[in-house]
């Protein structure tokens, strides 16, 4: 396995590259599509309960598929299903846009098509995590899964400008199409990748598969580190990711006086949070085994923008700096970036360590099941803020799931360290 590159003689890892270009071109479709969704439901008649459920509908399949993929991604040719996952997204996605350029598009059927995208993506996603460690040396790990995360946040920097000026000039259906023609160039890359796949003997029919992914659990619960981390995760990750998806759209569009264009920026901002973050990590801790420091550094900047974020919701603070002015829509984007810097401090690596702890065999279950048990309360937490926001003010919630937030991290840090990976 060749690393993305060498120091002594430059050795480029063309696997490498054309993997993360296949993820780079099908995330800035996806981000383009689906950073409008909300404004979209919202505009076509949807309320706070609706983009709840659109959250809801674009996780809980992946979870559904999750147990399965990770079998089949451990059993079957992993690049095979990339590529077969990527075509049918494309084609699902197309018929999408011809239905709204035809304009028989419905709230339910985007919300039906939605089922379909997120079950694909739970088959692409532990196929392509675990084919990644194959990819590369394991002293490279740590860079190469920093290499990957920057490159797909940067990778969305542009999307929500591009996605908001599309929708707001020529119409949903554009985006839809933008976003079918990226799968197909991704599923296009992911065919010229040179990987061998590695079979192994495994039961036939539905024993075997309970066989595999039991086994698959029996790993994880042997693991003590991975198993506090997919707790901490499942709450962290219901309370965290709502709020992009749900609260902050729904609070920019009520509340706020600025225009789609700003929201794309504001989405924009967001985004190079997560890309500066990525990177602070791969720089500081690219050559370290070490999770404690990001973890630490990570949830302490996540306690102090979730503060900083309820504060700017409360009405007070809308009446003294201006719900359109320019200095609240810089300090607002300002918190946003800060917090999605603090989720990359944690994700990036967590992700490293349960690759390096491991084997290759476990690799697509492992991620299959920590994915299923760490996203597991994204979906509910989504369908909650919808409901609740249906009947608390957006304030009160924010501060509400802001401290509960700082209790569970600060139990967390001091009641678990992370031992590092030998």
């Amino acid at each position: 396995m060749l690393p993305l590159w060498k120091k002594d003689k430059q050795t480029v890892n063309t696997n490498l590259i054309l993997l993360l270009l296949g993820r780079v071109i099908s995330d800035m479709g996806t981000g383009i599509q689906m950073v409008i969704m909300p404004l979209y439901i919202i505009d076509a008649g949807g309320s706070a309960a609706t983009v709840g459920v659109f959250s809801f509908l674009s996780l809980v399949p992946v979870l559904i598929a999750y147990p399965f993929a990770g079998v089949i991604g451990d059993r079957l040719n992993r690049k095979t299903i990339m590529v077969a996952t990527d075509l049918a997204s494309a084609v699902v996605i197309l018929g999408l846009a011809l239905s709204a350029h035809s304009n028989k598009m419905s709230l339910t059927l985007l919300l039906s098509v939605q089922v379909m995208v997120s079950l694909l993506n739970g088959l692409f996603d532990p196929a392509t995590k675990g084919m990644l460690p194959q990819l590369v040396a394991e002293d490279e790990l740590t860079r190469a899964n920093s290499t990957v995360a920057s490159l797909r946040t940067l990778s969305g920097l542009l999307s929500p400008v591009i996605g908001a000026a599309l929708y707001a000039s020529l119409g949903i259906a554009v985006l839809f199409f933008i976003n079918g023609i990226s799968f197909l160039l991704s599923g296009s890359c992911s065919m010229l990748i040179r990987y061998k796949h590695i079979k192994r003997e495994s039961a036939v029919g539905m024993p075997g598969f309970i066989t595999d992914l039991s086994e698959g659990i029996r790993f994880i619960l042997a693991n003590k580190v991975i198993r506090k981390l997919c707790v901490f995760f499942l709450v962290i990750y219901a309370l965290i990711q709502p709020m992009f998806t749900v609260v902050l759209p729904l609070f920019f569009r009520i509340r706020l006086e600025f225009t789609d264009t700003q929201y794309g920026y504001l989405q924009m901002v967001i985004i190079l949070g997560a890309l500066v973050g990525s990177i602070l990590v791969g720089v500081l801790f690219g050559k370290k085994d070490e999770v404690n420091k990001p973890l630490i550094i990570g949830c302490s900047m996540l306690m102090v923008t979730m503060l900083m974020f309820s504060g700017l919701t409360f009405p007070h603070s809308l009446s003294v700096i201006g719900k359109d002015t320019l200095l609240y829509f810089a300090l607002l984007g300002g918190v946003l970036c800060l917090l999605s810097t603090a989720i990359m401090f944690i994700h990036v690596p967590v992700q490293t360590y349960i690759q390096k702890a491991t084997p290759n065999e476990y690799m697509s279950r492992m991620f299959s099941i920590v994915g299923m048990i760490s996203k597991g309360g994204m979906p509910f937490g989504a369908l909650v803020y919808g409901i609740i926001l249906n009947r608390i003010e957006v304030h009160w919630t924010v501060m509400s799931a802001t401290l509960l937030i700082m209790l569970i991290s600060i139990v967390f840090l001091k009641n678990n360290r992370v031992v590092s990976t030998q």
